[in-house]
């Protein structure tokens, strides 16, 4: 374990609630607690991972606050430091009070991520495993915080291990060969590196076909809401979301800027955006919306374009038909319940292969419908099984990509009649970018870039 100063740092949101929780992490953590702690017993006397009852006392020895306070002794921690938790009322003048107090007793300030930092790099957690954490507290969805989870618990860096695993018995054999050249047969050797090669590649392949799903269900598709003015954009996501984000009126343009929302689609989380109807207008104020509009337009990893079933098709609604055509966008055609003017043969020509999705928004019709196009466009029907580890990260994707462009690279020179020394520094390299997966061939810079992410108290 390795030697840090004691950092102290609110662990809970900000603002009033029932309680608060100052974390404390450290070897001096107990004893700077202790000195304005008040109660039957002195934090130092008590068991390991108990809970005690009693009050803080400033340096004048009068009642501060009342608190329970959690006394947790290393290495069973999740720094592998001494950890005491003081748990608090949850008002911001309180919870200010309490942290200057504890800063007074010689701690300081945590950084951002510092106590995740430290059970890393005490060797509670691999670099994979940290990086879940703030996954898992912003994921939006279940199947994204169970994605976070299997990382948190290990199930990738179990299956990177074994990959390296692999590859340092190649490296093994190969340095093998070329200091006992007379003990070796070198088509034994060839057919080895060729075929646990391939092995390795096959399954960091298996791992990247689950990068965009994984990514999807870690950031969340970006959802853009198009059509011209009162087609039923903003019903559409105040229908998504269950209440009302967006005004709704006939009046066409009412909607000036972007609204956004999280929801949720069959586990898949989609940051709804609520855009400015797109069309020609004189008002300045609706003009810089469409501007915004087209903006988040060329960004959206998903379209939903709003057409109006009681309306011939206008000119507008042609241009957006052309503009999403190179795009990932299904077609909502509302308004069902009224008459029908609208061309739907003609939409149906001009959209090609794309979904096109009936509803009545007002009535609340054809939601299911829209949801489950929205699963089998990028999930096939539905989030894959609950045993798959899904890489959702974006720098873990990258760098598997690399590590199965070099073992690629090592299989065709090794296929190709190349020496097995020239064939070692592939496969070195493969087993570092793996490595730098789970943090054990990372740069301290990338470390503290990663932990810099996090919020204070985590």
């Amino acid at each position: 374990m390795m030697d840090f100063d004691t950092i102290a740092a609110v662990a809970t949101p900000l603002g009033e609630g029932g309680i608060a929780i100052i974390r404390v992490s450290g070897p001096q953590a107990v004893e700077a607690v202790d000195k304005i702690y008040k109660g039957r017993n002195r934090l130092s006397t008590v068991d390991t991972h108990t809970i005690q009852y009693g009050h803080l006392v400033d340096n004048e020895g009068d009642v501060l606050e009342e608190v329970m306070v959690s006394v947790m002794r290393a290495p069973r921690t999740f720094t592998k430091e001494d950890v005491v938790e003081i748990n608090c009322h949850g008002g911001i003048v309180s919870v200010k009070r309490v942290l200057d107090l504890v800063l007074e007793q010689g701690t300081r300030m945590a950084e951002p991520g510092e106590f995740t930092k430290r059970a890393f790099l005490n060797g509670r957690i691999d670099l994979s495993q940290a990086e879940a954490v703030i996954d898992l507290i912003r994921a939006k969805t279940d199947k994204a915080m169970k994605v976070a989870l299997h990382q948190v618990q290990g199930k990738l860096s179990l299956l990177i291990e074994d990959l390296r695993r692999q590859l340092i018995q190649l490296m093994a054999h190969i340095e093998v060969t070329i200091d006992y050249p007379e003990h070796d047969v070198d088509d034994v050797t060839r057919n080895l590196l060729s075929e646990k090669s391939r092995w390795v590649q096959e399954e960091i392949e298996k791992l990247l076909r689950t990068a965009k799903q994984g990514k999807i269900l870690r950031e969340g598709l970006s959802t853009v809401i198009v059509g011209r003015p009162n087609v039923g954009k903003s019903s559409l996501l105040n229908s998504l979301l269950q209440e009302v984000k967006a005004i709704v009126t006939d009046v066409p343009g009412t909607t000036r800027d972007i609204i956004e929302e999280y929801v949720n689609v069959r586990g898949i989380p989609l940051r709804l955006v609520d855009t400015a109807g797109i069309r020609d207008t004189e008002d300045i104020v609706e003009r810089i919306g469409v501007e915004k509009s087209r903006e988040m337009l060329s960004k959206a990893d998903l379209v939903l374009l709003v057409l109006n079933h009681g309306e011939e098709l206008t000119e507008e609604d042609r241009n957006l038909l052309q503009v999403v055509q190179p795009m990932n966008a299904i077609i909502i055609v509302n308004k069902v319940d009224l008459p029908q003017r609208i061309d739907l043969d003609n939409v149906q020509k001009m959209v090609g292969n794309m979904p096109v999705v009936m509803m009545s928004i007002a009535r609340e019709e054809g939601i299911e419908r829209l949801e489950e196009a929205i699963a089998s466009k990028f999930f096939s029907g539905s989030i894959q099984s609950e045993d798959l580890t899904y890489v959702s990260n974006a720098r873990h994707i990258q760098l598997l990509r690399e590590a199965s462009q070099v073992i690629g690279e090592a299989i065709e020179a090794v296929e190709g009649g190349l020496p097995v020394d020239m064939v070692a520094f592939d496969i070195r390299r493969t087993w570092e970018l793996l490595g730098e997966v789970i943090g054990d061939t990372v740069s301290d810079d990338l470390i503290s870039q990663i932990f810099a992410q996090f919020c204070l108290g985590k």
